[in-house]
């Protein structure tokens, strides 16, 4: 028996009554999207005591796990995948903080390479152990239960050739 107090049962209602497309797959994307939508309020209400948000955490994961701890910035918009722009921002904030300095690259003096610092890489640890602590957001699953779910989407993440990009941490330590 469907749960009537569910939102994501009375969206599926909704479009079913206007003959729109429903059904279990809406209803799966729409849970996926609520769930992304709550593990994003928990991780930024966890980062902010850091002074982090999403994608300055993401930057400085990149770095971190980077072999040495450093790439130019073009290296580092390219793993995270957004503008120069954007990234320039990101390590501005990320310098003032005193989580990340820039550097003079050792051989080509266009570039600025930016390096997490003894700070960022404390930053980091302390954000990464107190993310775990809450079991990333999905607590309420068994260990077995986040096991078949990381398996059902890695079957969506592998159609949409997702599967072959990694992490923001895997990759840069692939690369760096």
């Amino acid at each position: 028996m469907p749960d009537a107090h569910d939102p994501v049962v009375k969206a599926d209602e909704n479009w079913r009554e206007r003959g729109w497309p429903f059904g279990a797959h809406f209803r799966a994307a729409l849970s996926l999207r609520q769930v992304d939508e709550m593990l994003r309020a928990r991780d930024a209400a966890n980062l902010q005591p850091f002074q982090l948000t999403s994608s300055r955490h993401e930057a400085l994961a990149v770095l971190y796990f980077s072999r040495d701890g450093q790439m130019s910035l073009g290296t580092l918009g390219q793993r995270l995948m957004v503008h120069p722009t954007s990234v320039t921002a990101t390590v501005d904030t990320l310098e003032r903080l005193g989580l990340v300095e820039r550097v003079a690259h050792p051989s080509d003096r266009r570039q600025t390479l930016a390096r997490i610092t003894p700070s960022g890489r404390e930053v980091m640890e302390q954000a990464c152990q107190l993310i775990a602590v809450e079991q990333f957001g999905l607590g309420s699953l068994s260990a077995s239960e986040a096991e078949s779910l990381c398996l059902l989407l890695k079957k969506v993440r592998r159609a949409a050739g997702l599967d072959r990009q990694g992490t923001a941490g895997a990759e840069a330590s692939k690369s760096s």
